[in-house]
């Protein structure tokens, strides 16, 4: 190649490369974006369509329930919270593009309850560069939790504390050993995977005896039940949403499970999971994050409850849409504790200056300079027939605890 061409070619990359990177992250950012003499924007992007919709739909509703009681209550120092979604379906190379137009067009103040593990990892090295905050996502994944404190507000207990609960009570409560995992094939299966191996590595007495696969946004859950039931395991953990972990449930129980325990994590979202399985007898357990939103003696239940009616008079009570309510409350609060004069350090400062509790009604979500999840505990419920219940321990068919 030529002296001249090499010039040329440098020269055209040269003028290139710049447009390119304008792309690759989001125009400066003022220390107030987002915030007027009678408003305070906030950004989420989260799935509303697709086989995760549920959860996205849910979540929006929950925030919203939030931010209208807030508004109805004078706002925060005067200014209303106003909410801006849009939709990622659940794929990460439209949460990024979702993520430039909040920051850059729209120009929010903070963003909050992303849904997915794989869309987050897409968000966050883009809100990174900037001084925003990454708020209430829904999802347990450990990167959250390690990396980025400054920038991650996590409200819920992680996968890895989730898991641990879930293989603990199947040793403890029905003497289960032989256990299996149906896992997303992404950052969200592999993480939660990842919290079951290390806790059969610390409930004594339980190991991996075999592990299924399947696609994100699909119900392709067939060859994964297979390859589980070559280790006829006697319950199966499953990371994944609830579309595609219901098929495979119904699957199961076809070609013999019946007699297995299902688990799924917090995020395959127990509400339209178990919509989808109204004639299921079987044990089918999931771990949740937040109290039951049926629990009438709870303050924050009550006012959630009230809330939701007032955002939406059809829609009915769930975990999910309670943990987006939970997020839109601690947003609120946290501006509230940052002053009328909020920026994005003071913003900051209210989560982290020191350890800091905020207390929503019976709730207590607390944060420190190295510590950046809100609560840590794990609830189970019960799926069957259609119906969710809380319950305490983990139980054999017909209600009764095996005998060890």
């Amino acid at each position: 190649m030529s002296i001249c061409r090499v010039v040329i070619l440098l020269v055209a990359t040269t003028l290139l490369s710049p447009a390119r990177a304008e792309t690759d992250k989001p125009a400066a950012i003022e220390s107030r974006q987002g915030i007027t003499d009678s408003e305070i924007l906030i950004g989420q992007t989260a799935a509303l369509t697709g086989v995760a919709k549920g959860l996205g739909i849910n979540m929006r509703l929950g925030i919203l329930a939030a931010l209208k009681e807030v508004n109805a209550a004078g706002g925060v120092h005067g200014r209303k919270l106003r909410l801006v979604s849009k939709d990622d379906g659940y794929e990460p190379e439209q949460t990024i593009t979702n993520i430039h137009e909040l920051i850059d067009k729209e120009k929010v103040f903070t963003l909050v309850g992303g849904v997915g593990t794989p869309t987050s990892k897409a968000a966050l090295p883009i809100v990174a560069k900037t001084s925003l905050l990454y708020i209430g996502p829904f999802t347990g994944a450990s990167f959250l939790r390690t990396s980025h404190l400054d920038t991650v507000i996590n409200v819920r207990a992680s996968y890895a504390q989730e898991t641990k609960e879930m293989v603990t009570r199947l040793r403890k409560d029905l003497n289960i050993r032989r256990i299996a995992v149906l896992y997303q094939n992404d950052s969200y299966g592999f993480d939660g995977l990842r919290g079951v191996q290390a806790a059969v590595q610390e409930v004594e007495g339980t190991k991996l005896v075999s592990s299924g696969t399947y696609r994100r946004n699909t119900l392709a859950v067939k060859t994964a039940l297979l390859d589980i039931k070559r280790g006829k395991p006697q319950a199966v953990i499953s990371i994944g949403s609830y579309l595609p972990v219901a098929t495979f449930i119904k699957w199961a129980n076809k070609i013999g499970m019946r007699a297995t325990v299902f688990m799924a994590v917090s995020f395959t979202g127990v509400t339209p999971m178990a919509a989808q399985l109204r004639n299921n007898r079987g044990r089918v357990f999931v771990t949740q994050v937040v109290p039951p939103p049926d629990n009438l003696k709870s303050p924050l239940v009550i006012n959630y409850r009230k809330a939701l009616k007032a955002v939406d008079a059809r829609a009915q009570p769930g975990f999910i849409s309670l943990e987006g309510y939970v997020v839109g409350r601690l947003v609120a609060a946290a501006l509230q504790k940052a002053g009328a004069d909020v920026d994005h350090s003071s913003f900051l400062k209210a989560f982290k200056a020191v350890r800091t509790t905020f207390a929503i009604d019976d709730l207590r979500l607390t944060y420190a300079k190295d510590d950046n999840q809100g609560s840590d505990s794990v609830f189970l419920t019960r799926i069957y027939r259609g119906k969710i219940t809380p319950v305490q321990r983990l139980v054999a068919r017909g209600g009764k605890k095996r005998k060890k």
